[in-house]
Formats: structure tokens, sequence, C-alpha cells
């Protein structure tokens, strides 16, 4: 049996491999979930509604630690009810496996 995306861990880049391209990212970016969005090919991008800020704040935070847990840091960006998650590896600047395991994982938030 696959094991999900979900049930992964991140692997820290170290540089010096391709970033995934064509085909591999539309097949991961359908395991990912609802709604994320490869662009250009080079990074993960999702907007999340909340009903005001607080929420939103919330969300940012539990995003905070788990990327603290994985070692791996989206960008985000909070304003008053709305988070926007970036995620790329920037090592090698586009996209790996870890990046779309990070976003499956925010998924089960």
């Amino acid at each position: 049996m696959k094991e999900r995306l979900a049930d992964k861990h991140c692997v820290p880049c170290r540089g010096g491999v391709p970033p995934l391209e064509g085909e591999e990212l539309q097949t991961l970016v359908l395991e990912v979930g609802r709604d994320w969005k490869v662009i250009d090919g080079h990074h993960l991008w999702k907007r999340f509604d909340f009903p005001d800020f607080v929420s939103a704040l919330d969300f940012v935070n539990r995003v905070g630690a788990l990327a603290e847990q994985e070692g791996h840091h989206p960008d985000l960006h909070l304003t008053w009810g709305r988070v926007d998650i970036e995620i790329w590896t920037h090592k090698i600047d586009g996209l790996t496996e870890s990046d779309f395991i990070l976003a499956a994982r925010i998924e089960r938030l």
C-alpha cells in the first residue's frame, strides 16, 4: 500500500537535486487536497478563509508549530479573515516532495 503524503515527514534538502516538473507536479498536487495550486511550476499556493482575524491567527500559529516540527517553513500571509500560504524549497528554488508533504499535513490541521 502506498504511503499517503500526509503520513510522511519532510526531508531537509541539501541542494543539488532538480526541482520536480510536469506530470510529477500534477500527480502530487492532486494528492495534497482541495484548492492547492502549483504556480508556474515553482511553488504551491492556497488561500484559507476564516470568519475573523483571531481564527486566522490561530491557524497561522498551528501552521507555524507544524513547520517547526517538520523543519520546513512556508511563507504565510495573514490578513483579516484570510491566510495565503506559499510553499517551495528555497535551496533549489522549486518544488520537492517535501513541499507537497507539508501542504498535505497543513490540510490535516
